[in-house]
This record gives C-alpha cells, sequence and structure tokens, in this order.
C-alpha cells in the first residue's frame, strides 16, 4: 500500500544488486526490461518520477557498474526521451564500451514488435529481399550477442510483455513470485540452479 514511486526507487536497488550478483557468477550478458513501449500509457507524473531517477542512477549509481568491468547497452529508441537523458545514456555507453566481464543490455522505450519493425525496415533499406534468420538477427537491437538462455519473469506473471520475441525462442523460462524491488542474489541463483536441472533439446529428442 506504499507509493509506486517507492517501489520504483527499491527497484533499483535490485538492479545494482543482480548485476554485481551477474557479474559474480560469470554471466556474460544480462538484459533488464526498464521501460516498454506501452509503459507511455502511465500517468505523466509516474513517467516523470521515472525520468528522474532513470537519470539519478546513470549519473551515480552507474559509475560504480561501469568501474566494475561493465559494458552497456541500450535496446529501444531513445529518441523520446528527453535529451539530456539521452546525452547521459550516450555517454555512459561510451565510457564502458572497452568493458568485458558483463554486457548490461538495459531495454528503454523498448517493444519486441517495434524491434522487428525496425528490422525488417532497415533490411528492406539495405536490399535484402529474402532474409535468412542470420540476416534478421543481424539487425536486432541485441545484434552480435547470444540469443538469452534464461527469462526470469517476476511478480509471478505469466506472459512475456512484449519482451525479445525473436530472441527467446528457445529461452528456459523462470517465473518468480517476488515482485522485482524484492528480488535479490539469492533469487536470481535459485533462477540459475532450476535452470540447470533442464534437459534443453531445442527441438531434438
Amino acid at each position: 500500500m506504499l507509493p509506486r514511486s517507492l517501489g520504483h526507487k527499491a527497484g533499483v536497488q535490485s538492479v545494482k544488486e543482480i548485476v554485481k550478483a551477474a557479474k559474480s557468477l560469470n554471466i556474460k550478458v544480462l538484459t533488464l526490461y526498464a521501460f516498454s513501449t506501452e509503459n507511455w500509457k502511465r500517468p505523466e507524473s509516474e513517467i516523470s518520477y521515472l525520468f528522474n531517477l532513470l537519470l539519478t542512477f546513470i549519473k551515480i549509481e552507474l559509475q560504480e557498474l561501469i568501474d566494475g568491468g561493465v559494458k552497456l547497452r541500450t535496446l529501444g529508441d531513445l529518441t523520446k526521451f528527453p535529451q539530456n537523458i539521452q546525452d547521459e545514456i550516450i555517454k555512459a555507453c561510451k565510457q564502458s564500451e572497452d568493458n568485458k566481464d558483463l554486457e548490461l543490455n538495459i531495454a528503454l522505450n523498448y517493444g519486441a514488435r517495434q524491434e522487428l519493425i525496425y528490422a525488417f525496415n532497415k533490411m528492406t533499406e539495405a536490399g535484402i529481399k529474402n532474409p535468412t534468420q542470420k540476416d534478421v538477427g543481424s539487425f536486432l537491437y541485441t545484434c552480435g550477442q547470444p540469443d538469452p538462455d534464461l527469462l526470469i519473469r517476476t511478480s509471478g506473471e505469466m506472459r512475456i510483455s512484449n519482451f525479445l520475441l525473436w530472441q527467446i525462442a528457445y529461452a528456459e523460462f523462470y517465473i518468480s513470485d517476488k515482485l522485482w524491488p524484492d528480488f535479490r542474489k539469492d533469487d536470481l541463483i535459485a533462477a540459475i540452479v532450476d535452470f540447470q536441472k533442464r534437459q534443453r533439446r531445442f527441438g531434438g529428442l
């Protein structure tokens, strides 16, 4: 029964802890869904708070992660964000581009359907008439990265929410009843242990 803004603020602490945990577990790519193309439907006051929180995170919290070897990458259309936020994001990505310990994707103004339309348009511009799966992958925001092995869905929700529709074709799903602001290192480890028990067949026997 607390204000939603406090949940968002607590969620930043989850981001910090999960990124550090992923790095310590030698996970090479981590993608966090921060703001979707559908989130613009939320109240203007909440969106404004999220923008300020994002700006604070980039200016203060993110520096520690970058100094720790994290490479930042964003997925989505940043042009819809205020210019000062765009500038800070570009600056952080540039500053961290040589880091190799962990690639951190932050999905901002991201929607998987939007991403696929973006990829198809880019292929058309490139003159590709009969695209292969490899062609599509090379024009996605995640170009150059492996497809996700594990998708963790918090809050007990049983939907994908327009997230990485192409990339998660063979990802294993793990549903946690924990809300994201309460999701911590032990929860991440529990998800990975569960994942390790599974037999991945990719359509084979």
